[in-house]
């Protein structure tokens, strides 16, 4: 069986137990987060856009403050102990969150945006808004991190698409559940019950990482084996990072590649802010109480992973090896474009609902893998530090930007056909920078192999 399952999935003898292990921890931290995500959207749509925006500025501010903070804590840790007091964190405040919503609806509170909501309510509500914002990329960030740490180029490029299933599991489940949830019940008890679910899928994370670490240092088809060396009883890998909080930060700005990486992500994150204010003005206007924006969020979240998932089963696995990285990276600006092409042309919550869908499964399913490999060809301190510097601070910086612009746009009463327009050049760009970037990985992962080549080379001459 083992055997029929390595051929199907493209796998090499002795990766499936990795590949299965790899894809659980990433179905627990999806699924976890996917149970918080329509609490949150709904959070921050109830009192309407304008307050929406400034959570926005607050989030990309509050992001720089937190990775740097990380910085701090991988210099002084290994990645054994960092990973899951990171993710025990996010469960503290969850338990922190649902206790003040849980005792303010206990003594006559309401939801946040509902006539007999208090102070609390709504402090806790765009407090837990910016930090959900915050931590959901620094949760998925350290999580591509450690499995870049465990495999290899190749390996990345057949195997993280099937890992990237998990967490579309994770997603559709968390999502679907959440929507059944909100849709048999309006309790003011409802956000903090999702809370605490969400926070045991991070506690179930924590477990199946710490196993998964185990089973990979003791294989020979992970990178942390080989990099534990000779001596066994003390693999480099459990040694702390190093350095200081703002290496990170220094590290992006003096990386011509690392800045390139920055711009992608940067770009992709003002496209998804302009749909995800699109999709959050007409859920607005569809919605009537809290527990239908959670529901209405939740469905938008079970349409885009069935198309992730599908995504993933059929085009995915073998894209990235056929096309490049580069290719494969540019195939999300050109559906952004057309997108909003056709946005433009039928402003609807059926074709919002449609075009966001697959405008997630692309960033998902086919740029995110693609995007993950970008890190495979640079030293840990980087993908530790530096990563989240990218995936969480520069992403919330473009956010900013498109709340900037979809603002603009509205304050002059601009059409969605002007906003569609404004996405060509943007997406141009893009799709430059996506291909500049796949032969510098290219190029990069060459040299690699080529230095290791050397020293294999070198060890069997010494040895003989």
């Amino acid at each position: 069986m083992a055997d029929w399952l390595n051929r199907l999935l493209n796998f090499k003898r002795g990766e499936l137990k990795l590949a299965l292990l790899s894809a659980a921890f990433f179905f627990c931290l999806l699924c976890g987060y996917f149970f918080l995500r329509p609490v949150r959207e709904a959070m921050g749509v109830s009192r309407g856009m304008g307050e929406l925006r400034w959570l926005f500025v607050v989030t990309s501010i509050s992001a720089l403050v937190f990775v740097v903070a990380f910085g701090g804590v991988v210099s002084r840790l290994n990645r054994r102990r960092f990973i899951p007091i990171a993710y025990f964190f996010v469960i503290v405040c969850l338990l922190v969150f649902a206790s003040l919503l849980a005792f303010d609806g206990a003594t006559g509170g309401g939801l946040i945006g509902s006539d007999a909501q208090t102070s609390t309510s709504r402090f806790v509500g765009y407090t837990f808004y910016v930090w959900l914002s915050v931590i959901n990329l620094f949760a998925t960030s350290i999580f591509w991190a450690f499995m870049v740490d465990i495999f290899d180029v190749d390996q990345g490029k057949r195997l993280f698409p099937f890992i990237g299933i998990g967490g579309t599991l994770g997603g559709l489940v968390g999502g679907y559940a959440t929507r059944q949830i909100a849709g048999i019940t309006d309790s003011v008890y409802l956000p903090a019950g999702l809370m605490l679910t969400g926070a045991t899928l991070f506690a179930a994370a924590i477990l199946v990482m710490l196993i998964l670490d185990r089973v990979a240092i003791r294989s020979t088809h992970s990178k942390l084996n080989v990099s534990a060396g000779k001596d066994q009883t003390k693999p480099i890998t459990h040694a702390k990072v190093g350095g200081n909080a703002i290496d990170g930060l220094v590290a992006v700005f003096r990386s011509r590649y690392l800045l390139g990486i920055g711009g992608y992500i940067i770009m992709m994150a003002i496209s998804n802010t302009m749909i995800y204010f699109t999709q959050a003005n007409l859920i607005l206007n569809e919605s009537d109480n809290f527990s239908e924006f959670i529901a209405n969020f939740a469905l938008f979240d079970v349409l885009a992973q069935s198309a992730t998932l599908l995504t993933q089963m059929f085009v995915t696995t073998h894209l990235i090896r056929k096309l490049g990285v580069g290719v494969t990276l540019a195939v999300l600006p050109l559906v952004t474009t057309a997108g909003f092409a056709v946005l433009a042309l039928w402003p609807t919550l059926g074709v919002m609902a449609i075009f966001q869908a697959l405008h997630r499964a692309t960033r998902y399913a086919i740029s995110r893998p693609a995007r993950e490999t970008l890190f495979s060809v640079v030293p840990e301190s980087e993908k530790y530090k530096a990563k989240p510097i990218i995936d969480v601070f520069l992403y919330r910086g473009g956010d900013v930007a498109g709340a900037g612009i979809d603002g603009l746009f509205r304050a002059l009463g601009l059409s969605l056909s002007w906003l569609a327009a404004a996405t060509v050049p943007i997406a141009g760009a893009w799709g430059v920078l996506s291909f500049a970037l796949g032969r510098t990985q290219g190029r990069k992962a060459g040299l690699l192999e080529r230095d290791k080549t050397d020293s294999d080379e070198e060890g069997r001459a010494n040895a003989s």
